[in-house]
Formats: structure tokens, C-alpha cells, sequence
């Protein structure tokens, strides 16, 4: 699994007009990306990750602070520009795959008390966010 992880002042992803998830307040934005070698284990250890990764304000987590999370699936993480002009999605796993896996990063944060939002899988999304810092990383399960 990938995730890109924005520290956020604020953070909403839009589906067809209507706000789907949106976060206020410090906290995360994740943009989680799928392979085909992913599993539920994965999806286990990226939640605990990100509910423990300290980079709030103060080295502090969303477990320090009951920071909220904004979970967004995006199979463009594994996309492959390195040929030409077009990117190859091919390390992307398939919808019926990753979707299940999503899920559980989002179950699994919320199983560990967090306060979580989501996108919509599959959706033409349009994602606002104020990054705070900035702050961003690349995460690697």
C-alpha cells in the first residue's frame, strides 16, 4: 500500500456537487493507493502508521490529539510514468481489490478511535485542502 499523507489545516473531497467527507481543525489528509500484493495485514499496519505518525504540530499524533483523518482512494499512486507520455496503471490493483482494502484502513482507524471521512471509491472526486506546514509524505506498507 501507498498513502500520501498531508498535514491539514482544514480538508473536503467533492462528489457530483455535495460534500461526501470533509475534516476542520488540524489533522491528515490520506490519499491511499492499492497493488495487487496488498491485503488485509497491510491495510492493518498503514492505519496503525498513520493514527500514530507524528507530524502535528508538537511532534504529535492524531492518537495524541484526536486529530481527524480524511481518507481519499487513489489508484493514480501507482501510476508509472518512467516510458513515454502516458502513465501505465498496471501496478494499480483492480476496484473489486482495492476497495475492501481501503475500507479496512478506514475500519481499522476508526476501530483505533479515529475520527475519519472519506471520499467515495470509484468517484470523479474533487479534493480542497489547506496543507499546513507544508507537510507532506510518501508512505510505503
Amino acid at each position: 500500500m501507498r498513502a500520501v499523507v498531508q498535514r491539514v489545516s482544514s480538508a473536503s473531497v467533492t462528489v457530483a456537487g455535495r460534500v461526501a467527507g470533509a475534516i476542520d481543525g488540524p489533522g491528515l489528509m490520506v490519499l491511499v493507493g492499492v497493488t495487487h500484493d496488498d491485503d488485509e495485514a497491510k491495510a492493518r499496519k498503514l492505519a496503525a502508521k498513520l493514527w500514530g505518525l507524528r507530524i502535528l504540530h508538537d511532534e504529535r499524533s492524531c492518537s495524541d490529539t484526536g486529530a481527524p483523518l480524511l481518507v481519499v482512494s487513489q489508484f493514480t499512486l501507482y501510476g508509472d510514468a518512467r516510458k513515454g507520455r502516458r502513465p501505465s496503471w498496471t501496478a494499480a490493483a483492480p476496484g473489486p481489490v482495492a476497495e475492501p482494502l481501503v475500507d479496512a484502513v478506514v475500519a481499522e482507524l476508526r476501530a483505533l478511535g479515529a475520527k475519519v471521512e472519506t471520499g467515495e471509491f470509484g468517484a470523479d472526486m474533487r479534493v480542497a485542502l489547506v496543507n499546513d506546514g507544508p507537510v507532506t509524505l510518501v508512505l510505503e506498507i
